[in-house]
């Protein structure tokens, strides 16, 4: 069997992708509507749910890179004749068909991968190749445009899907040609068929139909304040009974490992209290308090998860306080103190370095904690879905009060 097309016949090459192509389609579809059918009141469940979109994701990306093999193969290859050259309004009917499916193979999986990029937090892709996009941003702004351009999208490939598949039907059962046994077995069409003559006419056709289901899209994202980014991780302002020093501007974020991959989060809402001097008195240079918010933060799309019951309750313990006294460290302070989050009190040390420019303070630090012993996620006892480590980093610029 030739591996290269002829006016006759599909070579192995072109079968193949599109049987493969196919296969990947129709896995992922299945996928994702039981992945969003499922439930997530359980670690359990929510670990399924979380695999099953896992799963659903990266076949989606295969099958992305596979139709853009095989859209490319086709378009370098030698075409076909088709079986029925006279019938002109059904060639051209199949191929706007072929076109919407050219189009849904690219567009559905990389609008999917974009949303993905662009709100993490849930589901990775299981390759080593990361989780983001270039030009990417991680908004949700950007998630909710590429949510709802998936969303129409899968819709015009389920149809491009259904009539293809119709087509090849009505050619087997009805007209009981070999158009499906060109596919199947590579069958040859006549040895005298010719091509109609050239239509722009689906090709357009196919890309207005895509066009319209853009502006669908579109109108179906929340326009004005329903849709915000996450909230700008600046540091609110200390209360007027503050130490000798201000923070102008910072940043409180951490990470954690959610199947195997990094998610990063971060808390938009929290003041620090600080009195430093540089000389040290006792042994310390001073003290810090830190108030957060903890309904001011975000994990990607799993944020409603993590303010719940399970994990930072929010509703039940608003606020989390971090108190230390700041002492000298080998290479540069370390803020040693108590960590009061979800009414367990943890000892915590949080080394940094710090650099003052006349009256400007810029410091960047770390601490590694353990969230059982917090009591969080207590229903996930391993780390197959959701680490046990959270490394915390603050960075801020502060200047002295006059």
């Amino acid at each position: 069997m030739p591996a290269r097309n002829t006016t006759q016949s599909f070579g192995s090459i072109a079968r193949s992708f599109h049987w493969l192509t196919a296969l990947l389609i129709l896995t992922a579809i299945p996928l994702g509507v039981i992945a969003n059918q499922l439930p997530y009141d359980t670690a359990e469940a929510l670990a399924i749910k979380a695999q099953l979109f896992s799963i659903h994701k990266t076949i989606g990306v295969a099958a992305f890179f596979v139709a853009l093999g095989r859209i490319l193969w086709a378009l370098m290859e030698t075409r076909p004749v088709p079986l029925h050259p006279d019938r002109k309004g059904e060639l051209r009917l199949a191929e706007a068909v072929h076109w919407m499916l050219y189009i849904s193979l690219l567009a559905v999986p990389l609008t999917g991968w974009v949303h993905h990029a662009a709100l993490t937090g849930f589901a990775p892709i299981l390759w080593p190749f990361g989780q983001t996009l270039p030009f990417v941003p991680q908004t949700a702004e950007m998630a909710a445009m590429a949510g709802a351009a998936h969303w129409v999208f899968t819709k015009l490939l389920a149809l491009a899907i259904v009539l293809h598949v119709a087509g090849a039907l009505k050619h087997h059962i009805v007209d009981k040609d070999s158009t499906l046994r060109r596919m199947t077995r590579g069958e040859a069409a006549p040895a005298d068929p010719r091509h109609p003559p050239k239509s722009a006419l689906p090709v357009a056709a196919a890309f207005a139909l895509y066009a319209l289901g853009a502006g669908i899209a579109g109108l179906l994202v929340p326009q004005g304040e329903a849709v915000q980014a996450a909230p700008a991780p600046v540091a609110s302002a200390p209360p007027a009974a503050a130490g000798n020093w201000t923070v102008a501007s910072g940043t409180l974020g951490f990470t954690v490992k959610q199947m195997g991959q990094d998610v990063q989060g971060q808390f938009g809402t929290w003041t620090a209290d600080i009195t430093f001097d540089e000389a040290a008195t006792d042994g310390k240079h001073g003290k810090v308090t830190v108030t957060i918010d903890t309904g001011s933060m975000t994990l990607g799309s799993v944020t409603d998860q993590a303010k719940g019951a399970d994990f930072f309750d929010s509703a039940a313990f608003p606020q989390a306080v971090f108190t230390a006294d700041i002492l000298p460290a080998a290479t540069g302070y370390v803020a040693q103190g108590t960590l009061d989050l979800r009414g367990a009190k943890v000892p915590v040390a949080l080394p940094f370095t710090l650099t003052i420019a006349g009256d400007t303070a810029t410091m960047a630090g770390t601490a590694q904690l353990d969230r059982r012993d917090f009591a969080m996620g207590a229903t996930y006892k391993d780390e197959s879905t959701i680490g046990f480590g959270v490394a915390v980093t603050v960075a801020l610029t502060a200047t002295r009060a006059r």
